[in-house]
């Protein structure tokens, strides 16, 4: 046995290969909750935008991606190198802590897919998908790959010179996307009927659904973040759990006192807040911070998610009213409720440690949120000129499914003993409709 493999603790491997499973499976977990909250005629474009940005990530990450991340500096903490491109030099007998590198690529590799296919729900209805499989690889080069360095690259200037904290991706997966999703929808503009025609989600069984995925795959993005099977994998496992709890009850609180229904798709997007806002902070407060940090993101995004009503941008599925704003604050609260207990050192506001690592977690948001914002506008105006980013008004006014996959989600025929079915597929303004009487 070599001292390589000797080094590999067979107990981390076993629960970083299911934690990258796990969060694999966020992404069709996505696909469904995006899914279900557009309207019929553009169901399949949405899970496809979700699903091909699976494959198309994956041949960039290991073709440069993830030499680029997590190659050694060569760019003042900006830039890996190459010298894994290609996965080169990795071999089965390479280590990364106490888990196979080849490992470590492959969970990272996760967090990058999910990232890419966040955004698509920024541009829901209205995005070429020709355009889109040019978009995903280039963006995941240009901005995701950077700030993955800069926050937890060998060098990277957010990690060893500024010292911020970000345990699971607040910065690289929700931050950046959220930023690149509000970039990306003000170079398309609104959908049609923006702000005229209701725009209800089709189907909220398939959005509870996909959420409930997303929450069972997020303990593997955030314990899985812990990179060995210990007590600190424990403790944000069990954070995870509870900021996502408080976060789907105060979005629920919100609904209530503000429309008087609390709903299921309140239910829905309140966790998904508080799991989003816990992302960069589970393995850095206490218990009693992880509930604050929930309960927190869960009201001020059932707030966020209706600016853009107010400031006249069009963000499909509020990615930025959830990822973008829930981001934010859960890695600004790192600078409050930081435990030495769960960072080993740094302490927040709150536990004695001064404004400084409030300080540090605010100039990390602001360099990450202007450059990705910055960076897929460019992108996203580049690919406008040259290729065509928005589809047709007819192709939208249709529905993508059909003009785009020659598809559609549901077989509209007829049901029982050949009774007629009634539907309204093409409606905005309410969910599809059917009527069996004869």
């Amino acid at each position: 046995m070599t001292l390589a493999a000797a080094a590999v603790n067979t107990g981390d491997t076993a629960w970083l290969l299911a934690a990258t499973a796990l969060v694999l499976l966020m992404t069709p977990g996505l696909a469904l909750f995006y899914g279900g909250m557009v309207r019929t005629k553009s169901v399949l474009n949405m899970l496809m935008m979700s699903f091909v940005s699976i494959a198309l990530v994956t041949v960039v990450w290991l073709a440069a991606g993830y030499s680029l991340a997590f190659g050694d500096d060569i760019g003042g903490g900006l830039l890996g190198g190459l010298e894994h491109a290609g996965m080169r030099g990795l071999g089965p007998d390479s280590v990364h802590g106490t888990v196979p590198t080849v490992l470590f690529a492959t969970f990272q590799l996760t967090f990058a897919i999910i990232t890419a296919a966040l955004i698509s729900g920024a541009v829901a209805d209205r995005t070429k998908f020709s355009a889109w499989l040019v978009f995903v690889p280039l963006w995941t080069l240009l901005v995701y790959v950077p700030v993955t360095h800069w926050v937890w690259g060998p060098g990277g200037w957010i990690l060893d010179r500024l010292g911020a904290l970000d345990f699971a991706g607040g910065l690289p997966v929700e931050v950046t996307s959220g930023a690149s999703g509000l970039a990306l929808c003000l170079v398309l503009g609104p959908r049609l009927g923006f702000k005229k025609d209701a725009m209800r989600p089709h189907n909220l069984p398939m959005v509870m659904l996909g959420a409930g995925l997303l929450w069972f795959g997020w303990f593997g993005f955030n314990a899985g973040s812990a990179l060995g099977a210990n007590g600190l994998a424990a403790a944000a496992f069990l954070n995870t759990l509870a900021a996502g709890c408080t976060g789907l009850l105060g979005w629920l609180f919100v609904e209530q006192r503000r429309d008087g229904h609390p709903t299921t798709l309140g239910a829905a997007s309140g966790a998904v807040a508080g799991l989003v806002a816990i992302t960069p902070s589970c393995g850095t407060v206490s218990l009693l911070g992880a509930l604050v940090v929930g309960l927190a993101a869960g009201v001020v995004c059932s707030y966020a998610v209706s600016w853009k009503f107010k400031l006249n941008y069009d963000d499909s599925l509020d990615v930025v009213g959830v990822h973008l704003v829930g981001g934010i604050i859960g890695t600004l609260l790192i600078g409050l409720f930081a435990d030495e207990a769960m960072t080993g050192g740094t302490e927040g506001l709150f536990h004695g440690g001064g404004l400084a690592p409030l300080g540090k977690q605010l100039l990390a948001v602001v360099v990450v949120a202007g450059y990705a914002f910055s960076v897929t506008y460019g992108l996203g105006k580049l690919l406008d000129t040259v290729l065509g980013l928005r589809a047709s008004e007819e192709q939208e006014h249709t529905g993508l499914d059909l003009t785009v996959h020659a598809e559609t989600a549901y077989d509209h025929g007829v049901l029982g003993h050949g009774a007629p079915v009634s539907h309204s597929v093409l409606s905005p303004a309410s969910t599809q409709k059917v009527d069996t009487q004869a």
